[in-house]
């Protein structure tokens, strides 16, 4: 096939189902209960797992169509429409890629035309094929939306008109490769003249390119929430929300010593490698702890390794978090001149911990890291932060930050680990004249290589604007000033 492939346009053209093919799940259901629960909450999601025995009956019954027109109505009936797209861009990324068949991809990837066909609406699927499988256009069916911006629930585009779609994409000419079954839209497979059939051969010849990684993304849930694991996860919540509360109250109430003593048999771990440093001398100033940002509790959970309370410097800290916090923490600016003044006076009272990151990463990479802790100190003890939790992420983007200790403490067995790197020689600060982001740098590389992580120059601003189109910034406005502002938007008289 490969030796004999033409150097037109359409003869370098492949149109590629999305489920069951380019994905190993050719159900589409766990996608959708990922869209109620995140851009709709847990009423839709249990109300969508209680109607999958239906759609289940009408699958089996032959009647698929029906079947996934019920699940689309369910999921995202009277939900806005921007909920919707941020959802599809920030949450179902990572999952789609989670469920990737690389050998489907490797063979996709060798063409240079690429349409993906999708069963569900084409929001949903855009973002993950453009920007990770670098496809060139995605053909699917069309949400309805109201004059207000709401989904209706229903869909245009049925499948004889998606099949058109593609023939208008190339002008009638056939593509001369089709991948997967397309029980779906199955006209297309006669449209190509070639047809794959999963599981898929590649030879040498395909490129052996990797797709986008997934660095950022949002929502809550950490396993695909698949009808089994969907029950779970609701037949946890109550039992997870106790022991949350429990979890937090102990650490709000005893000594931090005594934590880890307690977590255990609560399911909690805490895995200390390394030499903790003793405490600084008030003489000489606090040592600087440099750590990588996983989580809000980073400092919290440093401080209980320590045995000791150490202050936290933060950038976009909620004030329920602020309130929960049993360190101390100091609030920063962002304004460079500014949050140099108060690291200086708060490394002079003692130790003090810093996420130069400046925001939290779930994958394996470190952000760029802040050149501003190298400027101010030389006594700097780099510390590699990791976390491993089982059904809830504990950082949010889009949603409340306040309760990301909840999540966090919510998963039945959260398990930190904190490595305790050497304090940097004084020939690697700036004292020897090195730059601080030469410093930045190379702290962000060892602890990189400690975690087997991959450093980036990514930024908190560009999460944020990825995964909710703003800067990041948390609001010091209080609940009732948002409400007010909220309501404003439909009352132009409140403004009077």
């Amino acid at each position: 096939m490969e030796g004999s492939r033409s150097t037109t346009p359409m003869e370098r053209s492949v149109v590629s189902e999305l489920e069951g093919t380019l994905l190993k799940d050719a159900d589409p259901f766990s996608y959708f209960m990922l869209v109620a629960f995140e851009a709709s909450g847990l009423i839709r999601f249990t109300l969508l797992l209680m109607v999958w025995p239906a759609i289940f009956l009408l699958d089996m019954l032959g009647m698929g169509d029906a079947a996934l027109k019920l699940t689309i109505f369910v999921a995202v009936a009277g939900v806005p429409a921007s909920e919707i797209e941020s959802v599809s861009r920030a949450v179902l990324p990572k999952f789609y890629m989670d469920d990737l068949d690389m050998e489907a991809w490797k063979l996709f990837s060798s063409y240079e035309n690429r349409i993906v066909v999708t069963k569900g609406p084409r929001v949903m699927a855009e973002r993950f094929v453009k920007e990770h499988l670098r496809g060139n256009e995605v053909v699917g069916s069309e949400l309805e939306v109201n004059r207000f911006g709401f989904a209706t629930g229903f869909v245009r585009n049925d499948i004889p008109s998606i099949t058109n779609r593609v023939k208008v994409l190339f002008n009638d000419e056939q593509p001369i490769v089709a991948l997967g079954r397309f029980t779906y839209a199955p006209p297309l497979l006669s449209f190509c003249k070639e047809n794959h059939l999963p599981p898929f051969v590649v030879t040498n010849q395909c490129q052996d390119e990797r797709p986008v990684p997934v660095v950022f993304h949002d929502g809550r849930l950490i396993k695909r929430p698949t009808p089994s694991m969907a029950l779970l996860i609701l037949l946890w919540l109550p039992f997870g929300i106790v022991l949350a509360f429990i979890r937090i109250a102990i650490g709000l109430v005893l000594p931090l010593w005594v934590v880890p003593y307690i977590a255990r048999p609560l399911g909690g771990g805490l895995i200390i490698r390394g030499t903790p440093p003793l405490p600084a001398s008030r003489s000489n100033g606090g040592v600087l702890f440099v750590c990588t940002h996983r989580t809000l509790m980073d400092p919290v959970v440093l401080s209980t390794a320590l045995g000791r309370k150490v202050t936290a410097v933060t950038y976009s800290l909620s004030r329920l978090s602020e309130i929960l916090s049993p360190i101390p923490t100091v609030r920063l600016t962002r304004i460079r001149e500014v949050d140099a003044e108060k690291i200086r006076r708060e490394l002079a009272k003692g130790d003090l911990v810093m996420c130069p990151e400046g925001t939290t990463c779930r994958e394996p990479f470190l952000l760029r890291f802040s050149s501003l802790f190298a400027e101010l100190t030389d006594q700097i003890v780099p510390v590699a932060m990791n976390h491993r939790v089982g059904l809830f992420h504990a950082t949010t983007a889009r949603g409340w930050k306040g309760f990301d200790p909840i999540f966090f403490f919510m998963n039945p067995r959260p398990i930190y680990e904190v490595q305790f790197l050497n304090q940097l020689p004084v020939e690697l600060t700036c004292s020897a004249g090195r730059s601080s982001y030469d410093v930045a740098n190379y702290v962000q590389r060892i602890l990189a290589n400690k975690l087997g992580f991959e450093c980036t120059n990514l930024t908190r601003k560009d999460k944020y604007t990825l995964l909710a189109g703003n800067d990041g910034t948390v609001s010091n406005t209080t609940l009732v000033e948002r409400v007010k502002k909220v309501v404003s938007r439909f009352n132009p008289f409140l403004h009077h």
